[in-house]
């Protein structure tokens, strides 16, 4: 594997390579789908790029519920293959994909009754069963997590002490797996880069090349320089969720529709609830996770309908005020709004169970009326379709299995070959461990030494190694080269300085957003949201990224602004309201408008 670097140096060398040459594939979307499609491609020996409008991870893919999990409640719905398909990819990212990054945790799952015990317990058995035969991902034929055990009353008050002893006879302890979403899909593109992917983020596709009927290219802006460029491809791919309507009108053609789901997620201090396990709560609309973490608790999801902008959603005191009731419910202490350190919302895509003018073969020519093709049901899930010779679309979907949508989007492109094309083999990524992965399992046995030799604490060695893995020693040759970076970073004892550093050198941020939203959690694991290690995070950024004393005063006054906006959002009560309060801070460079650049050259 070449340099996982991706830089400012990088993305502008990418945007050069993919303008001078006809690519294989050309992904359009940063989410998890979009990178795992662009590693897969790049993986099978085809010359790849991926671009996504904003940064990395900036929709969905950063603000999701942080779990990987086989979907215990589609036990219910009897959906046995889906349930075996996440459980399966599960056991792929604990055990060797991403062993770093995704860790196994445990939940207690309370009953209100004791016959509960059996038809739950029931379902969680049928659970770990079909973990045992699909989530085994150990070459030695292990378990990936551990497995599920009943607990008295008593039992359950000994894992999660703030458990109201009214408000459940007992309960059942099974295991799941959480991960820092972001940082996942960061470290795909890190691996697809790795493999000869070119990858630019703040890059957005304006129009499509089409050359006989067929979609070759595109016309897209690099956001950061405003300059217009032509990429071209045999296959083009676009993964782009919630945004999947916005993609069929940009390539006039239409069979998928999706709609928004608003997510809401709450932050408390881990000190405000006493609890060694989370927890999942039924609730009248859905499920509520409680999700521990480092240095706090995760408290989701609302499950909304959500029609206004898509870049930017935004919860409200209702939805706020929704997730602190549920919580309270069962425990003793009760939560209030100052506890609540941060909020972030996300918006799930929805496939409608059927798609909309699906007739196959049916082409148009350049400029000409919108055209559809067939679509293919994949999954309960996520459906893939080949929307136009050249163009192939993957919607739906839920994290956990987005390697397993990369792969169909991929193949379902590589079917749709022209004369000529050169062939590619199958899918490799259930065999290909990412960037930070190979060598962990022997970083991570040498913590305690790596501990005394920096003079750091075990808890600060663990944060890294689970941030980095073996990747953790290109983060330690910063601070070797200025011990300075060795030190917490301002505002955030629990970063370092080169964690900040490091998000600008190799993990390809490009702004201060980037980094205090989604290489840090600083956002929303702070009570200041970032605020304090703002101007900190920014002139220790400046240099790599090429910024004067003027450039860092805008990045900082546009995060200050961006916070303010979202704390005055959450106080309103209703979606509309809130969204106005939280589009008062303008983003720091402007997107292209879609509308008036929209439309198709012909080759």
């Amino acid at each position: 594997m070449s340099s996982t670097t991706l830089s400012a140096a990088t993305r502008a060398e990418a945007l050069e390579r993919m303008t001078a040459e006809e690519l294989d594939v050309l992904v359009v979307g940063g989410g998890v789908t979009g990178a795992g499609a662009a590693l897969d491609a790049a993986s099978r020996g085809l010359s790849v790029a991926v671009l996504e409008r904003r940064d990395w991870a900036a929709g969905t893919s950063s603000r999701a519920s942080k779990l990987i999990h086989g979907g215990l409640r589609y036990l219910e719905m009897l959906d046995f293959h889906l349930v075996h398909e996440a459980l399966r990819e599960r056991g792929l990212l604990v055990d060797r994909l991403a062993p770093h990054l995704v860790h196994p945790v445990p939940f207690i799952f309370p009953l209100e009754k004791q016959w509960q015990r059996f038809y739950i317990g029931a379902g969680i058995a049928l659970y770990d069963g079909m973990a045992g035969v699909f989530g085994r991902s150990g070459r030695d034929g292990r378990r990936t997590v551990p497995l599920h055990r009943h607990l008295t009353r008593s039992g359950m008050h000994r894992r999660f002490r703030d458990f109201r002893r009214d408000a459940a006879v007992g309960g059942i302890q099974y295991w799941d797996a959480k991960v820092d979403d972001a940082r996942l899909v960061h470290v795909l593109v890190r691996t697809a880069a790795g493999h000869g992917a070119l990858a630019a983020s703040r890059t957005q596709v304006v129009g499509y090349v089409e050359e006989g009927g067929r979609v070759v290219g595109v016309r897209a802006v690099d956001l950061e320089t405003g300059r217009e460029l032509v990429v071209r491809a045999r296959h083009v791919i676009g993964a782009t969720g919630v945004w999947t309507d916005e993609i069929q009108e940009l390539f006039r053609t239409r069979g998928l529709e999706v709609n928004a789901s608003k997510g809401v997620h709450i932050v408390v201090p881990k000190d405000a609830v006493d609890g060694e396990s989370g927890l999942i709560l039924r609730t009248e609309k859905s499920v509520l996770f409680v999700i521990p973490w480092e240095t706090h608790w995760v408290i989701g999801t609302t499950d909304t309908p959500w029609d206004l902008d898509k870049d930017h959603p935004v919860a409200t005191s209702e939805d706020i005020e929704y997730l602190l009731e549920h919580a309270n419910a069962v425990l003793t202490r009760r939560l209030t709004r100052d506890d609540v350190m941060g909020v972030y919302t996300g918006l799930r895509p929805l496939l409608q169970p059927t798609t909309k003018g699906a007739l196959p073969g049916e082409k148009g020519g350049a400029g000409g009326d919108p055209t559809t093709s067939t679509t293919t049901k994949v999954s309960r899930e996520h459906t893939v379709a080949t929307l136009r010779p050249g163009l192939t679309v993957v919607a739906g979907g839920k994290y956990t299995t987005y390697r397993v949508m990369a792969r169909d989007v991929v193949d379902a492109a590589l079917a749709d070959e022209a004369p000529g094309d050169r062939p590619a083999g199958p899918s490799l990524t259930a065999e290909l461990p990412l960037a930070g992965a190979d060598g962990y399992g022997v970083r991570w046995a040498q913590r305690h030494r790596l501990a005394a030799e920096r003079g750091w604490s075990l808890e600060r060695v663990e944060h890294l190694l689970h941030r980095y893995g073996a990747q953790v020693d290109e983060l330690l040759g910063l601070v070797d080269a200025d011990a300075s970076l060795g030190e917490p970073l301002e505002g955030a004892p629990h970063y370092l300085r080169a964690e900040a550093m490091y998000a600008a050198t190799h993990e390809g941020a490009l702004h201060l957003e980037d980094v205090l939203t989604r290489r840090t959690r600083l956002s929303y694991e702070q009570a200041d949201r970032g605020t304090a290690s703002a101007r900190a995070v920014a002139e220790l950024v400046a240099g790599p990224l090429g910024w004067d004393a003027g450039r860092v005063e805008e990045e900082v006054a546009s995060y200050l602004a961006r916070v303010d906006a979202e704390r005055a959002a959450e106080v309103e009560d209703d979606d509309a309201a809130a969204e106005r309060r939280r589009l008062e801070a303008p983003d720091i460079r402007p997107d292209v408008p879609v509308s008036t650049t929209s439309g198709t050259e012909a080759a």
